[in-house]
């Protein structure tokens, strides 16, 4: 064992020290933000906010001006993972098992852990929850934040490392900030690659006191571009919200300097996607969902000191699908994979050293609906063409004046939705319809603890969500034996399970008797205790709309189940109702045992 160790430990610092072009490789730090729109930035010109520690990374780094996402998260998450257009992958939506990439899709971690980097997922990952979907199985060593969508409490929130449930403490971006901190503290002597998902300032809309009382009674001296639809209490707290996420990016900016990283590390900022309501930006077309300008043009800032030129413009259009071949020319780590990929290597750009660039397309889809975009024009989802230097916020369709342009563009259209395997657009149904027919995976050796939560489950009978927006939401309303909730699984490995169920159950509902069958294999058990905690509803600054209030919930350990190996539907139902409601359930939690593991 000694040998072993000692000969890892000096593969680690011989990885350690390895170099790219004369200097040691750099660590890498990529911060991504939540429904942060272009224009919430004081560096674009935002006078509603002060964002200075972003602002600085535009400075003191490259800025990509035309720099391009998806509509909205896991589709953006996905190319950033993969260089490669979300639907080559699966991704064709966010909940419902929708998000999931993949797993023969090989991921920016993949490849920087095969050269010798410590990884870690912080935050949101919104790719997939179980193995082999779970961060944890892309190339992340570490992983600490939450794996849905989005999450409903944002203050001592529920979260996971590496597959088992832990509380957070304080604001959900403080806290993630913290891990992150921590993360680089532990791995200082060797590289590191950091990717900081957070998860702000998607709603719903909670922050601090401290930032929101700087907004609570502000002027908004620039309004959106809909005006007359804006919501100016959320722009209050999102411009809240935002602040806060500057402050925390500062925090880890002087961890850096304080461990003196700052010049062998590459910081990234993004944003996934358009901002999430009516406000400034820019006066851009659209907003989250739209394949408009608004809702697809992200900020993006890459510093490294001493390697990228401060203050660089880059003007020639870019995208999410660039950063990861891009990333790894910078650090020089190899691609893992054969998979050819959509994006390309902008180092030359950000280094000054291209002589010539050639015009692009780049092309974003959500929900059946497809725009491309070139260096000078964009056709939209419905065939408009718009000169995006004469006309930024897309008012004249140029289709008919130059119809050369428009049909070149809707050929490029109609040859991506085929190449990437996008259905027709008549065919395509909404994006929160059935569940993904993709079963979910349960009984992998390597992570035997599979969470199945609501989101993933189809309720039957009575029974509801809790909220129309599936991720982060509980089943409720369960109030009869015809009522059941079921889950498309496959059971990778035959053998027992113990069964958790995460609930609630007010005390004179306590006693039901409970049923969960897979195939011919059953498991009966009793809900009790009764647990029958509030909904917490003194986190958020403005009324959430679409989203669940949430509560504590409890593991209910109901005993173990033999399972074969194979596709098939699990179904939770009861025998018996002793009062009003069965209860409230959040997820279903088989954990393979560990006898099973190792044949």
């Amino acid at each position: 064992m000694k040998s072993s160790q000692t000969w890892i430990g000096a593969t680690l610092l011989a990885l350690a020290t390895l170099t790219v072009g004369g200097a040691e490789r750099p660590n890498v730090l990529i911060i991504l933000s939540d429904d942060q729109g272009w224009g919430d930035l004081s560096v674009h010109g935002n006078r509603n906010l002060s964002t200075p520690r972003l602002d600085s990374l535009a400075r003191e780094g490259v800025v990509l001006d035309r720099f391009f996402v998806q509509p909205v998260c896991s589709p953006t998450r996905a190319e950033l993972l993969t260089g490669r257009y979300h639907p080559r992958g699966g991704v064709r939506g966010v909940s419902l098992g929708q998000e999931r990439l993949d797993p023969n899709e090989r991921t920016l971690a993949e490849a920087f852990r095969a050269a010798g980097y410590a990884t870690a997922c912080i935050g949101k990952w919104h790719n997939g929850s179980q193995w082999p979907y779970h961060p944890n199985a892309r190339g992340f060593e570490e992983f600490y934040g939450f794996t849905e969508g989005h999450w409903g409490e944002y203050f001592d929130p529920p979260l996971e490392h590496n597959g088992q449930p832990v509380r957070g403490r304080g604001y959900i971006a403080d806290h993630l900030t913290d891990r992150a901190i921590q993360f680089i503290e532990e791995h200082r002597q060797r590289p590191w690659l950091c990717y900081l998902a957070y998860n702000t300032p998607h709603s719903p809309f909670c922050v601090p006191n401290s930032f929101w009382c700087r907004f609570e009674q502000r002027e908004i001296v620039q309004r959106g571009a809909m005006g007359e639809r804006e919501d100016l209490a959320v722009t209050r707290a999102v411009l809240a919200m935002c602040e806060n996420l500057d402050w925390n990016v500062g925090r880890v900016l002087d961890a850096l300097d304080r461990l003196g990283l700052r010049d062998s590390t590459l910081v990234v900022f993004f944003s996934d996607n358009g901002p999430n309501s009516v406000r400034w930006n820019g006066e851009m077309k659209g907003r989250k969902g739209d394949t408009d300008e608004g809702g697809v043009r992200s900020p993006c800032f890459l510093r490294w000191p001493g390697r990228l030129p401060a203050g660089r413009v880059v003007t020639q259009i870019c995208a999410a699908v660039d950063l990861l071949p891009t990333l790894l020319s910078l650090a020089g780590v190899p691609k893992v994979g054969d998979a050819p990929l959509d994006g390309c290597d902008l180092s030359p750009l950000l280094l000054g050293t291209a002589t010539a660039w050639p015009d692009r397309r780049l092309f974003q889809h959500w929900n059946g609906r497809v725009s491309v975009r070139t260096e000078r024009y964009r056709l939209d989802h419905t065939g408009k063409l718009f000169d995006m230097w004469a006309d930024p916020s897309q008012t004249r369709d140029l289709a008919a004046e130059l119809p050369g342009v428009a049909a070149e563009l809707q050929e490029a259209v109609a040859r991506w939705r085929t190449e990437v395997g996008l259905p027709t657009e008549a065919s395509v149904q909404g994006a929160g319809g059935a569940v993904d027919p993709r079963p979910f995976p349960v009984g992998y050796p390597a992570f035997p603890r599979t969470w199945l939560p609501a989101r993933d489950g189809t309720p039957h009978g009575h029974i509801r969500r809790s909220a129309p927006a599936p991720n982060c939401s509980y089943f409720t309303n369960w109030d009869c034996t015809e009522d059941s909730i079921t889950w498309d699984v496959e059971i990778v490995t035959p053998g027992r399970y113990e069964v958790e169920l995460w609930y609630t159950c007010a005390d004179s509902d306590e006693g039901s008797v409970v049923e969960l069958t897979l195939g011919s294999a059953t498991l009966v058990g009793v809900v009790r205790p009764a647990w029958n905690p509030p909904l917490i509803t003194n986190q958020d600054v403005v009324p959430r709309k679409g989203e669940s209030y949430m509560k504590e919930f409890r593991p209910l350990r109901l005993g173990t189940i033999q399972l074969p190996a194979g596709r098939g539907r699990l179904t939770l139902r009861a025998r018996e109702v002793r009062g009003q409601h069965v209860m409230d359930l959040r997820a279903l939690v088989l954990t393979l045992r560990s006898e099973q593991r190792h044949p």
